[in-house]
């Protein structure tokens, strides 16, 4: 039906008769004569009509925004003083002989060009917020990182293999989506949270190097970043060890980088421990772009009578950390208190500051209504220890260290955000050395800090059980800008040892047997050592485009009560359905359950 993509047309086509279908973007009558924005996914082209041509005339005073239609016309320079230098078809227009209207649209419920929608209509009509130009720039750009992601990988020898959908629920660390069997009544399969434990039975298959751009599904809390199905580039390898899997992956991404945005990442990406991060920048996902930092002030506060400071200073898991803001001694009673309650949505029960005013003063330079509990020689070392000159204030954190960490690196991302600290550019950064268990003090046992299928750095089984806190796992995380993009493991590779691990994980024998039998029978009929990793895709896309958050790069995504308000899922099942599947519904007061009948 078309010669040509509307954004195709150049001034190498003057003269040339041409075939043009989309959309009307604009429509405009100046003084008798009828232009055209006529868009598609290309771009745009201005196609006139004049009243010479009588029909075609008529037709063109007819459409309207968002009709669908054909033209065909001829190529033309615009008239000295009408090129449009922002446009890559300014240069041209088309001379309209025939037009043909192929659809007509009702009043689309926002204006392409509005940027003030509302994420609910958008997402309710989500086929026309898809069609402004930034969307499709989004989600061309997505398919051009999928075709360099398999580009890259299978000109090095990687298998692109599919694996189940429907599966077996295993712990990735959030609630599996379940589907009930109809053949199997009483039984469900559950979607898979990754790939996880597939791949590692293609590495024990013989398949060496596998990847899969997959879909997976997690039923957890939503935000910015995540959504209940979202996709990841999986990636698995045989015989390697954590710089093999690091260092090509890396170098995927500065390919990707270079290939698509002509962005040069840093070679080698630099790398820190999980306990580094912790310490300098409270979470295990830093920007380093942002210049503030943790400073460890515990030590130095263990002496002092105020016990806000020396209560967590001497306790095992406690923590008292000072964050120097420079120029920070600007900062209101107002904003320094709505700096305080942001800082108790992470668990924080207040912010202790010191302004300084003027250093050369000593103590009575100083401003802060903690500064009667602190002896002098306490205040003096935090002073030099922060490297603190006039006109900066410290922020403190004392508490349990998770506390801390949780909130003071919170403060540190949002005073970089509301002061602008952050330099421009890219930051990626591989975060290595993750303990390899947490302490569940709900549950009284150990987690693991990634899952049971990742391989502590010691093999020995005994120090393994006795000291389970100071294990150090063999996992490393990919970050950028703050954000994690991926993370990985090396995996067990010996039955024993994954029994072990499993055990410390509160997974006793028996258990071990019921739900990850298949994989210790497999491990025990020759497995070679593996690891590999998984992105997220979504969050790759977002980053590269600049978007505010995933569901700006996925073209039908969920809010965040995971729902789709485009189709209305998810709905009720009929009463043939229910049947078929052997399953009741008890409606509650306090919302709905299922019950198996």
């Amino acid at each position: 039906m078309r010669s040509h993509y509307c954004g195709q047309l150049t001034t190498g086509l003057i003269g040339e008769e041409v075939a043009l279908c989309g959309w009307v973007h604009r429509r405009r009558d100046h003084g008798g004569v009828i232009f055209i924005d006529l868009r598609d996914r290309e771009g745009l082209a201005q196609v006139v009509y004049d009243p010479d041509r009588a029909e075609p005339f008529a037709i063109a005073e007819a459409v309207r925004n968002e009709y669908v239609i054909r033209i065909t016309g001829r190529v033309r320079h615009r008239p000295n003083g009408t090129v449009n230098p922002n446009l890559p078809t300014g240069e041209v227009e088309v001379l309209g002989h025939v037009i043909e209207i192929l659809n007509k649209a009702k009043t689309p419920p926002f204006q392409l060009d509005d940027e003030n929608v509302q994420d609910d209509i958008r997402l309710r009509y989500r086929y026309v917020d898809l069609r402004r130009e930034e969307m499709q720039a989004n989600i061309k750009l997505r398919g051009k990182v999928t075709r360099g992601i398999r580009d890259y990988l299978e000109q090095r020898g990687f298998l692109d293999i599919e694996t189940p959908v429907l599966t077996r629920a295993t712990p990735e660390g959030a609630r599996d989506y379940l589907v009930p069997s109809r053949t199997q009544q009483g039984e469900f399969f559950a979607l898979p949270q990754s790939p996880q434990l597939f791949k590692q039975l293609l590495m024990m298959s013989g398949m060496d190097r596998y990847y899969q751009i997959v879909r997976c599904f997690r039923d957890e809390d939503l935000r910015a970043d995540r959504q209940p199905e979202f996709t990841q580039l999986d990636v698995e390898m045989s015989f390697v060890d954590e710089n093999d899997v690091t260092d090509l992956m890396e170098d995927l991404m500065r390919a990707l980088f270079k290939q698509i945005k002509g962005i040069d990442l840093a070679n080698p990406f630099p790398r820190m421990t999980y306990a580094e991060a912790m310490q300098r920048y409270g979470t295990d996902r830093p920007d380093l772009r942002n210049p503030l930092e943790l400073i460890e002030v515990s030590d130095l506060m263990k002496q002092v009578d105020f016990k806000v400071f020396s209560g967590p200073a001497n306790q095992v898991d406690g923590r008292v950390a000072a964050l120097r803001l420079p120029g920070g001694n600007e900062l209101t009673r107002r904003e320094i208190d709505d700096y305080t309650a942001y800082v108790g949505k992470y668990g924080a029960r207040g912010l202790a500051y010191i302004k300084i005013n003027h250093l050369e003063q000593g103590r009575a330079g100083l401003q802060s209504p903690i500064l009667k509990f602190l002896p002098d020689d306490a205040v003096r070392a935090v002073l030099e220890r922060t490297r603190a000159q006039s006109g900066d204030v410290i922020f403190f954190g004392a508490d349990k260290a998770r506390v801390v960490n949780d909130s003071l690196g919170a403060l540190r991302s949002k005073l970089a955000e509301d002061r602008g600290l952050a330099r421009q550019g890219w930051a990626p950064l591989w975060v290595v050395d993750f303990p390899m268990f947490e302490y569940n003090e709900d549950e009284g046992r150990w987690d693991p800090l990634h899952h049971p299928f990742t391989s502590p750095q010691s093999l020995d089984l005994k120090e393994l059980e006795d000291n389970p806190q100071d294990s150090l796992s063999r996992a490393y995380d990919l970050v950028l800008n703050g954000m994690e993009l991926g993370g990985g493991s090396i995996r067990i590779h010996d039955p024993e040892l994954q029994v072990k691990v499993l055990e410390l994980a509160g997974i006793d024998t028996g258990q071990a047997r019921e739900k990850f039998g298949f994989l210790i029978d497999a491990l025990s009929y020759g497995c070679p050592p593996h690891g590999g990793i998984a992105f997220g895709l979504d969050r790759i896309v977002m980053i590269m485009a600049g978007a505010k958050g995933i569901r700006d790069v996925i073209a039908f995504p969920k809010t965040q009560t995971a729902s789709c308000l485009l189709t209305s899922a998810p709905s009720p099942a009929t009463a043939s359905q229910l049947r078929d599947l052997g399953i009741k519904i008890n409606r509650l007061n306090a919302g709905r359950e299922l019950h198996s009948s």
